[in-house]
């Protein structure tokens, strides 16, 4: 058991008894993909949804009951894009206090990716991040790189890590740069009928930047990156997908440029997902303010037009995901020049409360939008069957407080790391309990 101050709580599976059997009272239960939303108790008895209804069965016998009043009771909300460090970089991030922070954030399932050192580029690499996630407070699905050590010269074996547990393969942190060997790898792909994550940067037009060009970054004197670097290598990702027939998936969209082409191509049938993150549709380059180096990511902050473009993606659901790019970095490499800062921020612990603050809140999404974004949607791109509270199913489960108003914290957090962009940020909701499989593993107030 891990205590943080305010009264949170981890349950590590394996250290702890729980229940075979809990009630969740009175609760609006959210699952789109059964068309539910209504107040209804949901009982859970070994391992799995046993019952979703507004009266009890009469031989269901709780050990542990949750008062739900006032709280929604989802799927258990997956992210697919984070940063684990591990193996390589355990001073940053583990994956233990990794998934202590997504089970803090409501996170059921990680999908985590292949930057590491070494790289996840082989069935031995994926293999161990599997293993060491089995006794985690959150599931653990590894992405595996598309070329060998993210060099983009050779294809790793995609056969091989697909069979070690790798859903997805992505050489995140790097564009493929040779549109010849990206087009060898979608074909590729289909054998395996998974999706390609694109991190989408023309590098020759991104190198020696630091964030988005215009207006501020000539104002702080920093060199900029154009956000056509972007543009350019989605358009390109999506031309090679509609040739090949192969499924892509772009991470973090942050232009308008973007969004306009991945929405062209859904009309024209291309097989393209996409998601963003809350630092893209609330904050700006405008935010940088005097040199925030925890707001200095890859792709940047954009303009306040480009913001306003991916918070209307996320409404007319151009944007089928809300992912974090969880990124922790230690302090030595954020407390510095802006110019030699690490790119990247964190986001597991705040994700969920800056979608409920600004999209949910504000009426921009309705809960049910915000689950298919968050659970839905992630578990559906990397062919998972999560995402939903149907009977039998897995009980994987997330009960959220959408109305407690807290004060972002970094020295609270799970995470190792405190390179937050939203320190101080006064949000609107939270996690109040996390359930994996069955087991309670996180409990938010818990006295």
């Amino acid at each position: 058991m891990n205590r943080k101050p305010g009264g949170q709580t981890i349950y590590l599976p394996g250290q702890e008894a729980h229940p075979a059997c809990i009630l969740i009272r009175n609760g609006r239960v959210i699952d789109p993909a059964n068309g539910v939303d209504d107040l209804l108790n949901v009982g859970v008895e070994n391992g799995v949804v046993n019952f979703i209804g507004k009266e009890l069965p009469e031989r269901f016998r709780p050990q542990e009951e949750i008062n739900a009043e006032g709280m929604w009771v989802v799927p258990g909300l997956m992210d697919m894009h984070v940063h684990l460090r591990e193996p390589g970089r355990e001073d940053k991030e583990t994956i233990e206090t990794g998934t202590q922070a997504a089970a803090a954030g409501g996170f059921t399932a990680v999908a985590c990716m292949p930057n590491t050192n070494p790289v996840l580029d082989e069935e031995s690499k994926i293999r161990y991040v599997v293993q060491r996630g089995m006794y985690c407070p959150c599931r653990i699905f590894p992405i595996g790189s598309i070329t060998k050590g993210l060099l983009g010269e050779e294809l790793s074996p995609f056969g091989e890590m697909v069979r070690a547990g790798a859903r997805a393969v992505s050489d995140d942190g790097k564009s493929v740069r040779k549109s010849n060997m990206m087009k060898n790898a979608l074909n590729y792909s289909k054998s395996f009928r998974i999706p390609v994550i694109c991190h989408c940067e023309d590098c020759d037009l991104s190198a020696g930047g630091h964030m988005n060009e215009g207006l501020v970054s000539t104002r702080l004197g920093l060199r900029g990156i154009p956000s056509i670097a972007e543009d350019i290598i989605v358009t390109r990702d999506i031309m090679l997908a509609e040739y090949t027939g192969a499924r892509i998936h772009i991470a973090h969209v942050s232009t308008s440029g973007s969004l306009a082409a991945i929405r062209d191509a859904k009309k024209r049938g291309v097989n393209v997902t996409c998601e963003t993150c809350p630092h893209y549709f609330t904050l700006c380059d405008t935010d940088i303010g005097d040199y925030d180096t925890n707001r200095k990511m890859n792709p940047p902050l954009s303009t306040p037009a480009d913001r306003s473009q991916i918070v209307a993606a996320l409404a007319d659901g151009t944007i089928d995901v809300i992912a974090s790019d969880h990124a922790p970095h230690v302090s030595e490499e954020k407390d510095v020049e802006f110019d030699a800062a690490n790119f990247g921020v964190i986001g597991l612990e705040t994700s969920l409360a800056v979608a409920l603050t600004y999209l949910v809140d504000k009426d921009i999404l309705m809960p049910a939008d915000l689950v298919e974004k968050m659970s839905l949607n992630p578990n559906r791109i990397l062919g998972l069957d999560g995402g939903t509270l149907s009977k039998g199913k897995r009980a994987d489960i997330t009960i959220i407080d959408p109305k407690t108003k807290w004060k972002v914290d970094s020295a609270d957090f799970f995470s190792k790391s405190r390179n937050t962009p939203f320190e101080g940020f006064e949000l609107k909701g939270c996690a109040h309990a996390t359930i994996l499989g069955g087991a309670i593993v996180y409990m938010r107030n818990t006295k």
